[in-house]
């Protein structure tokens, strides 16, 4: 019997699993979220957990491995996230928790393990494509910021590799796409894709149609957004603009999803993932029937000359939130 523990670690949430690996996959035997800015270290939260996990199951089982995603870069086997001076190093939490086997490893890597323990259930499919065996998959998802990933065959096992295609330069494709990218570039010296596709994006891109005087605002939006601008850097405003009905929200989000599908179709073009392509990150889900829209597989798939190769990919969207922890599970699994 292999116990794992597997986390999610973010700077606003942390959530945490402890699992019974089995030969059906694994039996969740605790689970548990914690506002992360309510600790002062990654290891009092995992204390906590542990002890709670104890009371619950009576007794403590022998950890096997464990895995942590965390949101920011992983290098030497530790991790620092800034916005909450957390310091996670994988050697000091084996030793002070006795664990045999501790891996740190990027967010978004984790997401990437995790499309491969998800269930039909867990995906909406935007096109059946014909899926080849042990092909390149990508991964791309836009939440607060943008994260972009893919695997390959190593020759036993899928590897994921992460990279940083949120931070190639934004490509416009209209004379209106123009116009933002040169709005954008009078505060940025360098504007980045994920400056648009992403809940940072969703603003920046109302901020523009605003100031151009697109269309009215609403009175809820514009206090959101005004707060924002004062430096109340709430992701709730970006929400707050996708769930309006207002013309100039609705205008924003049009932009947004067109933005968005053409980036998840650069991604195609630059991997050719004929093992799936999957959208994930938080945003996707929550405006899934803009992405069921003719105008989003219309535009990830408008790529001149070479469109047909977009024809035979399987594209999903991820609608489980947690695949993240999935992610995290099975690449623990994977030492043991």
């Amino acid at each position: 019997m292999a116990i794992i523990l597997a986390g999610d670690i973010g700077g606003t949430k942390t959530l945490l699993c402890l699992a019974e690996q089995n030969a059906d996959g694994f039996t969740t035997l605790c689970e548990q979220r914690f506002a992360s800015a309510n600790y002062a270290s990654f290891s009092d939260v995992l204390h906590e957990f542990l002890v709670a996990a104890k009371m619950d199951l009576g007794d403590l089982p022998v950890l096997s491995s464990a895995c942590f995603g965390i949101a920011g870069p992983v290098r030497d086997r530790q991790s620092q996230l800034t916005n909450l001076g957390w310091n996670l190093n994988s050697d000091r939490l084996a030793e002070e928790f006795n664990i045999d086997k501790v891996s740190l490893i990027n967010d978004f890597v984790a997401v990437g393990y995790g499309v491969l323990g998800l269930q039909p259930h867990d995906l909406y499919t935007l096109q059946a494509g014909r899926m080849i065996e042990r092909s390149p998959i990508g991964v791309i998802g836009a939440g607060t910021g943008l994260g972009e990933a893919y695997l390959g065959w190593d020759g036993d096992r899928y590897k994921v590799y992460p990279t940083e295609g949120g931070h190639t330069d934004f490509a416009p494709r209209n004379d209106l796409e123009i116009g933002l990218l040169q709005y954008l570039r009078k505060r940025y010296n360098r504007v980045s894709v994920e400056r648009v596709v992403s809940g940072l994006g969703i603003v920046s891109i109302y901020q523009f149609l605003r100031d151009r005087r697109a269309s009215p605002e609403s009175a809820d939006v514009a206090e959101k957004v005004r707060l924002w601008e004062a430096g109340d850097l709430n992701v709730d405003v970006a929400a707050a603009i996708a769930i309006s009905s207002d013309r100039l929200a609705t205008q924003t989000m049009q932009m947004f999803v067109e933005a968005y599908a053409a980036e998840v179709g650069n991604l195609a073009l630059k991997l050719i993932p004929r093992g799936g392509l999957y959208i994930a990150g938080g945003i996707a889900p929550k405006i899934l029937p803009l992405l069921q829209g003719e105008t989003f597989l219309r535009i990830l798939k408008s790529k001149g000359r070479v469109s047909p190769i977009l024809e035979d990919i399987p594209i999903h969207v991820v609608l489980n939130p947690e695949v993240g922890l999935i992610g995290a599970m099975l690449h623990a699994a994977s030492f043991i």
